[in-house]
């Protein structure tokens, strides 16, 4: 068993504060960001693309924009929609926290879709390199939610439980470490994995991701706590397990379409 006493802020000096919260979404876009260049120089040694160093560079700055937008509206429409009716000047009040991944996963894909097109670049290809190094980002999440003690997971009497002192003195499941594990790492390998066999059809690494993420936040959300507002649907799909299920849902159909060359 272990006693949560981690401090959310790094580094408090008055008017400056850095938490780790912050820190994550940093490393995980910075890490994100060489990782997928690297990749990219990889596989242009085998396809010939489209896409360049340059172009990737280009859409960061679209992926930042649609990770905070789409992050927080679908956290208002998804997981508090009730209270933002009566609250609407909450809606920016982001440092209150309040962030939800698959609102982020829908703006990544909307303005990756927008850029592609702009560019004149294959949407796959885009899709697929973000798909791969997305879990680098979604562990340094997962790590900063159990730093913060939000997302707690179910009362267990494991020998590694975790009592979160500011939540109650019960022991609980640390869920975010088994999403960290599973949404992070092991996805992580897997999709490193597909990326780097020459023979993958574009597109595949972004099914997968949709199917395989889904799968482990499912299992994951079996040792969390739903939230409080909302409890569980159809009393027994948490809302993250409800649109994990969308996502496998998804991500089966455009499996299926590329392996019919219906999309390309």
């Amino acid at each position: 068993m272990y006693i949560h006493n981690l401090n959310p802020v790094l580094v408090n000096i008055g008017f400056i504060e850095i938490k780790w919260y912050s820190l994550a979404y940093i490393f995980g876009i910075l890490i994100g960001w060489w990782l997928a260049k690297k990749i990219l120089a990889y596989k242009s040694k085998d396809l010939k693309l489209t896409l360049n160093s340059a172009h990737f560079d280009d859409l960061v700055s679209y992926l930042i924009i649609a990770v905070i937008l789409g992050g927080r509206i679908g956290y208002v429409l998804f997981y508090n929609l009730e209270y933002y009716l009566v609250n609407p000047f909450s809606i920016f009040k982001i440092w209150e926290g309040g962030m939800s991944f698959h609102g982020a996963l829908i703006g990544i894909i909307i303005s990756t879709i927008f850029f592609a097109n702009k560019k004149n670049i294959n949407t796959f290809l885009l899709l697929d390199l973000i798909a791969c190094v997305s879990p680098i980002g979604i562990f340094f999440g997962r790590i900063a939610n159990f730093i913060n003690a939000e997302l707690y997971g179910k009362p267990t009497d494991l020998y590694w439980s975790v009592i979160f002192p500011t939540i109650d003195n019960i022991q609980r499941h640390p869920s975010q470490l088994y999403e960290a594990l599973l949404e992070g790492v092991l996805l992580f390998i897997i999709l490193i994995s597909i990326m780097n066999k020459k023979s993958i059809q574009t597109g595949f690494c972004s099914s997968y991701f949709l199917i395989f993420y889904g799968i482990f936040r499912i299992i994951a959300e079996q040792f969390r706590e739903p939230d409080i507002q909302i409890g569980y649907l159809f009393k027994q799909l948490s809302m993250g397990s409800f649109l994990s299920v969308i996502m496998i849902f998804f991500g089966i159909i455009i499996l299926i379409m590329l392996n019919r060359n219906v999309l390309k």
